[in-house]
């Protein structure tokens, strides 16, 4: 079996497709992970996810902020965005099934070494902390009451991790972490208005991933969420967000021999990402 991971797809089915095609992904042996953000800003959301339902349990998916705000918009917790493309799902006579779909999928997985999610962990969260807090918000997100966990998902604060922290600033703190968070301070602070170069980097940050002595550094954590950042591999880290949506190329990586495959965008909705 080989296992492919997979950077933000955001709605570009054509090149996931054809993606697929290139890795010849065999779904009765393959498994894909994907890194969150299958839907919103690309032509083809509604595709996509049923794309990816359709392949069971060879597809494991994190969620990525895209996916969270389709949810959120679903249960008048948040409104759509001038650039959302999410209209399509929404009115689509499988909406409920596919949404229910996605309500139950992850926001951490670990396996063997590796640990997918969409954005990264704070530096203090070993991965056994990380995977039992994303446990946390996901028991929310099944239950009866996850409309509630919607309409206060949003916000900044807390910026920090703080083990006594409870009810929805608990949640909404894990939540940013593994869904938006691309810099932090030393000490944890995440700062969420920044998406660019890592030379454009606001004093006193750094990337969440080059915190000295990160507690989950002894694992690589698979990711995306950055498309400024583009394609990086390192022992520790993956980065595969490379900006399909805005004209760079969609990527997968085979982890067993680190062999990458990607196939260029089909139809940028900007030049530049």
């Amino acid at each position: 079996m080989a296992i492919y991971a997979v950077g933000d797809i955001q709605g570009c089915h054509t090149e996931l497709a054809r993606l697929l095609d290139a890795i010849r992904f065999d779904p009765a042996q393959d498994q894909l992970w994907l890194v969150g953000d299958l839907v919103n800003r690309g032509p083809g959301s509604l595709e996509v996810l049923r794309l990816v339902k359709s392949l069971g349990d060879s597809a494991i998916t994190v969620l990525g902020n895209h996916d969270l705000h389709l949810l959120a918009v679903s249960t008048g917790a948040a409104e759509l965005h001038r650039s959302d493309t999410l209209d399509e799902i929404l009115a689509a006579p499988d909406r409920d099934e596919l949404l229910h779909w996605l309500r139950h999928q992850r926001l951490l997985h670990a396996e063997d070494g590796y640990v997918l999610v969409h954005a990264g962990l704070l530096p203090g969260w070993t991965v056994k902390q990380a995977a039992k807090l994303a446990r946390e918000v996901e028991t929310v997100l099944r239950g009866d009451d996850y409309a509630t966990f919607f309409a206060r998902m949003y916000g900044n604060n807390p910026h920090g991790w703080d083990d006594g922290l409870t009810g929805y600033k608990r949640l909404r703190v894990i939540t940013n972490a593994l869904t938006r968070m691309r810099i932090c301070t030393p000490q944890g602070d995440m700062e969420f208005k920044f998406k660019g170069e890592l030379h454009n980097i606001p004093a006193d940050y750094l990337p969440w991933f080059d915190v000295p002595d990160r507690a989950s550094r002894d694992a690589t954590v698979i990711f995306g969420h950055w498309s400024a950042l583009g394609l990086m591999l390192r022992d520790d880290a993956i980065a595969l967000d490379t900006g399909c949506l805005w004209g760079g190329p969609m990527t997968a990586i085979r982890l067993d021999d680190r062999e990458l495959f990607q196939v260029e965008c089909n139809s940028p909705v900007a030049k530049h990402w």
